[in-house]
């Protein structure tokens, strides 16, 4: 498991869907950890293009265009990412890096 992942889960905690999927954003040194959570952004199909919000898509192993919420992080329990999609480019982590300093109030 690596910090861009994109993984689906089976009805995350609190969310009214089946399955959610979304984006490791935990640092790396945490995933690679015995702790049992990682901290992860959901993906959502409709976005509004704020400066929080990520696109992603079909290179990002998704069936069509979506976006990255990073103002709606949650911690997940490994074991409940399920089924790996894909992974962020180097480009869209660093884009996925800006709408977390921006929706955390990050300098």
């Amino acid at each position: 498991m690596r910090r861009g992942d994109v993984y689906r889960t089976h009805q995350p905690e609190g969310d009214p869907k089946r399955h959610r999927i979304c984006v490791v954003v935990s640092r790396q040194a945490l995933s690679n950890s015995s702790y049992s959570t990682v901290v992860c952004a959901p993906v959502f199909t409709e976005g509004e293009g704020l400066s929080t919000q990520v696109a992603i898509g079909v290179d990002e192993g998704l069936k069509h265009e979506s976006w990255i919420i990073c103002d709606n992080l949650r911690s997940l329990r490994k074991v409940e990412l399920t089924q790996f999609l894909g992974s962020l480019s180097y480009a869209k982590l660093a884009e996925l890096d800006e709408a977390l300093r921006v929706a955390l109030a990050l300098d």
